[in-house]
């Protein structure tokens, strides 16, 4: 159950918004083989001025953060949290079964 925050700095349509969510959560699904279903992701736009963009890059600089349960192979940065730090459906994460594999 990731949840992923994408932050941009210029505005977009919202078929392009569509799309950009959707290829997150395509990467989720294939490179953290999360469910299809599973899919938790916020598009924040910032105006330009609020989100300055490192030096060298453009106005299309986007930035990713996914939080997640521990448990996945070192691939890019993540931040996890221990299985029991989730709370799901009022429980901890670590007392149920996710229906999904996480040490992936």
């Amino acid at each position: 159950m990731p949840s992923a925050t994408i932050e941009v700095r210029r505005s977009y349509t919202p078929a392009e918004e569509e799309g950009i969510i959707d290829a997150v959560h395509a990467a989720m699904v294939e490179g953290l083989q999360i469910p299809a279903w599973d899919k938790t992701i916020r598009l924040v736009v910032h105006e330009a001025h609020r989100f300055p963009a490192p030096p060298g890059k453009s106005e299309r600089y986007t930035l990713v953060d996914v939080d997640l349960i521990a448990g996945r192979s070192l691939k890019v940065l993540l931040r996890e949290s221990p299985l029991e730090n989730w709370g799901i459906r009022g429980v901890p994460a670590s007392d149920l079964d996710l229906g999904y594999k996480i040490d992936v």
